[in-house]
């Protein structure tokens, strides 16, 4: 048997048997490092961990995961979630349409769909019951909309992307996935909106324990938070900042609006917090790192161009191909995160997507909508594991709203890959190299 396969039977074996991810990455290099090198080899086992983490860029990973908990403890989503009430005002799925707007407006601070489907499920869920909704659908519908986070810049995903596929601007992709974002957050609003007119529920109804507010007295509430993307963005689109120093920006922003503006964190809260996000990043960076274990024997083996290669074998249509792809991303995202996932199948793709010309930022906003669809989508689904936990309801229940739903997100899908132009024109106006 050969190397290549020893190390892909390892890796499959250690999942299976309830190997945490990251450690299934760096054993399975092992094993491919020790029949097919040699057992001295190992030796780089230390230098190849080492490097996988020392890249400038990962610093903007652990800024926007404190940046999305400073934002979800500091009161931001109760803040915008009375403004959307404010501004839809009452009507059958309002409440559907606020959920909605809140979550991507969220995945525009936070960068992460679990952050962002926790701050809006706990503000939301007791609302959205009070007013008539079923729980499933409501957990259901705020774990699709949080998914959003991975394209709403800035992404979590997308910096992992921009450094995993070289020569790839991450402020391009950043932009490419502003509208495609935006289009799978309509996209999920229709049957949201279709569903609670069919059944009558009412939306409108005001948070638990808040009376209802002018528009622009909530305005003015939410006003921190809607500047929080604006400054992000702004700043990196005028060049005052790169990418890495827009997260520093990011928690420093968030820290002075929790502090000073909405006063619900404190300097021990934000103590406690740093401590939270290092724990987060932690885990982020492990698997990172392990990683570089499985990438440097893929490469050494040549099992990632072994596969790329029977991958190009099997049709010379791209089209075909390209679905092919999307499908395999789509089962990957059911049962792994989007780092694992990137760090897995980025070294065999990206090969392919040479081959057939691909536009690298095209292809890494269409992984980013599929595993978006991954993160809502059962038997993980983590989005979901969040929202039904919070809801106190089983994952089983929630099966048939989230298959409405993944349909919804797929239609999204579909078209960015049918017209790259949805993702590409904004990067390309903003003077980017895509």
């Amino acid at each position: 048997m050969s190397p290549d396969l020893w190390m892909i039977l390892a890796f499959a074996g250690l999942l299976i048997a309830g190997v945490p991810v990251a450690f299934s990455l760096a054993l399975a290099g092992a094993v491919g490092i020790l029949v097919g090198l040699t057992p001295e080899m190992l030796a780089t086992l230390g230098t190849n961990t080492y490097n996988s983490i020392a890249k400038y860029p990962l610093i903007a990973i652990p800024l926007f995961i404190m940046t999305g908990l400073i934002f979800e403890r500091a009161g931001v989503a109760l803040r915008l979630v009375r403004f959307a009430q404010a501004l839809i005002g009452p009507r059958h799925g309002g409440l559907a349409l606020v959920a909605v707007l809140v979550c991507m407006i969220m995945g525009g601070m936070s960068g992460s769909g679990p952050a962002d489907a926790a701050a809006v499920a706990m503000v939301m869920l007791p609302s959205m019951t009070k007013a008539g909704y079923p729980k499933p659908f409501s957990a259901t519908l705020i774990a699709a909309s949080a998914s959003t986070a991975i394209l709403i810049p800035p992404s979590v995903a997308l910096i992992l992307y921009s450094i995993v596929v070289p020569g790839v601007d991450l402020r391009a992709l950043f932009a490419a996935g502003l509208f495609p974002g935006i289009l799978a957050g309509l996209a999920l609003l229709v049957p949201a909106l279709l569903v609670s007119r069919r059944y009558g529920w009412e939306g409108g109804t005001p948070v638990e324990g808040a009376e209802r507010l002018k528009v622009g007295e909530t305005f003015k509430q939410a006003l921190p938070a809607l500047f929080a993307p604006v400054l992000i963005l702004g700043g990196l689109r005028s060049g005052l900042f790169t990418p890495t120093e827009a997260a520093v920006v990011a928690v420093a922003y968030g820290a002075l609006v929790g502090l000073f503006l909405t006063r619900e964190i404190g300097w021990r809260d934000l103590w406690s917090l740093l401590g939270e996000a290092a724990v987060i990043s932690g885990v982020v960076m492990l698997i990172i790192a392990l990683a570089g274990i499985f990438a440097w024997a893929g490469t050494m083996l040549g099992t990632f161009r072994h596969l790329a290669e029977w991958i190009i074998g099997l049709t010379d249509n791209g089209v075909l191909l390209l679905i092919l792809i999307m499908l395999a991303v789509l089962l990957a995202g059911m049962l792994l995160d989007a780092i694992s996932i990137y760090l897995i199948m980025m070294p065999i793709l990206l090969p392919v997507m040479q081959h057939f010309g691909w536009n690298p930022v095209w292809f890494g906003i269409l992984l980013a909508m599929n595993i978006a669809i991954g993160q809502f989508t059962p038997p993980v689904a983590v989005n979901l594991m969040v929202t039904t936990n919070i809801a106190r309801i089983r994952l089983e229940q929630t099966v048939g709203w989230a298959l409405l739903f993944v349909l919804a997100m797929a239609s999204a899908l579909a078209l960015v890959a049918i017209f790259p132009e949805i993702a590409l024109w904004l990067p390309r106006t903003l003077g980017y190299n895509v």
